[in-house]
């Protein structure tokens, strides 16, 4: 009698569990406002004395860039260092929470490179940086997430201009947060940015790119 007992409270307690709500993590996006994206507001940054296509490609939704550590910088006469992005054009703001989403792959022996930015600070000329070194991706040089080499992976990162705020999520978990750089004029940027100890050839891949806007 008691064991019948014992399983009919189960029977019941396992019917209940069916109907409770699932908490689910909620996503980095939710609430914000997509915006409209399309070829003109991707422009192309890459060593000034080499052609587009052989630093850049865009095929299949996906695109791919790459630079040699021994490259000339994006302008004659700039001191800066060697580079392939994208600069996102046409949403550029002072004010406001935004966010950028793209789903990112970088290729084993790529390193010392920064594969997205946020252009545009007081302190700084970024407001952040998103680099990699030896397989693990770093706020700068903050360590966030390791084990990226080789896969897709999925980053958000929401600044908010006024606070000023910044948050880095890889797919879909908070890893980071940490105080911008100040009032600025700031722009998204993602691609290859040669950083201190570059390999010589660095490589990312880049699909579903959004900006969203609260």
């Amino acid at each position: 009698m008691a064991s019948s007992t014992i399983l009919s409270a189960l029977i019941i307690s396992l019917s209940l569990l069916e109907f409770m709500p699932h908490h689910a993590i909620a996503d980095p996006a939710d609430g914000f406002t997509s915006l409209s994206l399309d070829r003109s507001n991707f422009v192309i940054h890459k060593p000034y004395d080499v052609s587009e296509s052989e630093r850049y490609s865009f095929q299949n939704g996906i695109h791919k860039l790459w630079v040699y550590s021994a490259d000339k910088p994006f302008m004659s006469g700039s001191n800066t260092s060697p580079r392939t992005e994208v600069r996102v054009r046409g949403y550029d703001y002072t004010s406001g929470v935004w966010q950028f989403e793209g789903y990112a792959y970088v290729p084993s022996g790529t390193t010392g490179v920064s594969i997205m930015q946020i252009f545009g600070g007081a302190s700084a000329a970024t407001t952040m940086m998103l680099r990699v070194y030896n397989g693990a991706l770093s706020y700068y040089r903050t360590p966030i997430a390791q084990n990226i080499y080789d896969r897709w992976f999925r980053v958000n990162v929401i600044h908010d201009a006024g606070a000023p705020k910044v948050k880095v999520y890889i797919d879909g978990s908070l890893v980071h947060e940490a105080d911008g750089n100040g009032a600025s004029s700031h722009y998204f940027k993602f691609g290859v940015y040669a950083q201190d100890g570059a390999s010589d050839y660095m490589e990312s891949r880049w699909r579903g790119i959004k900006v969203l806007r609260k």
